[in-house]
């Protein structure tokens, strides 16, 4: 089995890039960071902030969560209902990068990210896919574009969604994820050693994903 791994900060374009290029390439498309989205979703529902002062373990036995996929698509099931478009807002951003920062959490989504990687020709992005999941993965490729960039990205996406936010506060908010994410002393972001640096400040989603595209594809090659 193939498996391309993709990590990079949030707001880079991972999602949508991974998601074109699996479909060109016929491959399963995974979307790890819906699954902390998902697992973030449930400790609000149950009335967490981002300090987590609970039980985690308990929270998590109560928590069951499913990827499906619907017509080629991608969706994420949180205890049985379809939370795709839930797991989206700025606040559930927030709650993933403090839920993934708990080995507990981690541990609870990383076999079944492995088990879909051993099943099938995957591209699996999202923090820590080629250093800590996948460490064997065919490809690896860490995606980044600047914070500015990737902020107005997300604020166009959420504007499109019809969501009410301002471009400072999304600003803010991948500021502070990226801290988050690269300073969490369970598998932080960083690229892997033997990873691919793809930078798409300056490029359309077109470009992007011919780069990503080119990019596996001399991979393979050089196999």
């Amino acid at each position: 089995m193939i498996s391309v791994a993709i990590d990079g900060p949030a707001g880079a374009g991972k999602s949508t890039i991974a998601k074109t290029v699996s479909k060109e390439l016929g491959f399963i498309y995974v979307d790890t960071g819906a699954l902390y989205r998902a697992i973030g979703l449930k400790f609000m529902n149950v009335g967490f902030d981002e300090e987590l002062n609970c039980d985690i373990a308990k929270v998590l036995e109560e928590t069951k969560v499913d990827i499906k996929f619907i017509n080629g698509e991608q969706r994420v099931f949180l205890n049985g209902e379809d939370v795709s478009d839930l797991i989206r807002t700025p606040k559930a951003s927030l709650m993933a990068s403090a839920v993934s920062a708990k080995p507990q959490v981690r541990e609870f989504l990383l076999d079944m990210q492995r088990r879909l990687a051993r099943e099938n020709d995957v591209i699996m992005d999202g923090r820590d896919i080629g250093t800590v999941v996948l460490p064997d993965a065919t490809v690896k490729i860490f995606l980044t574009a600047s914070a500015k960039e990737r902020a107005n990205r997300r604020y166009k996406e959420l504007i499109e969604k019809g969501m009410e936010v301002n471009y400072e506060d999304v600003l803010s908010d991948i500021e502070k994820r990226d801290y988050n994410d690269s300073h969490r002393a369970i598998a932080p972001l960083k690229p892997a050693e033997d990873s691919v640096l793809a930078d798409t400040s300056d490029c359309t989603l077109e470009q992007s994903v011919e780069l990503i595209l080119s990019i596996i594809k001399e991979r393979l090659d050089n196999k």
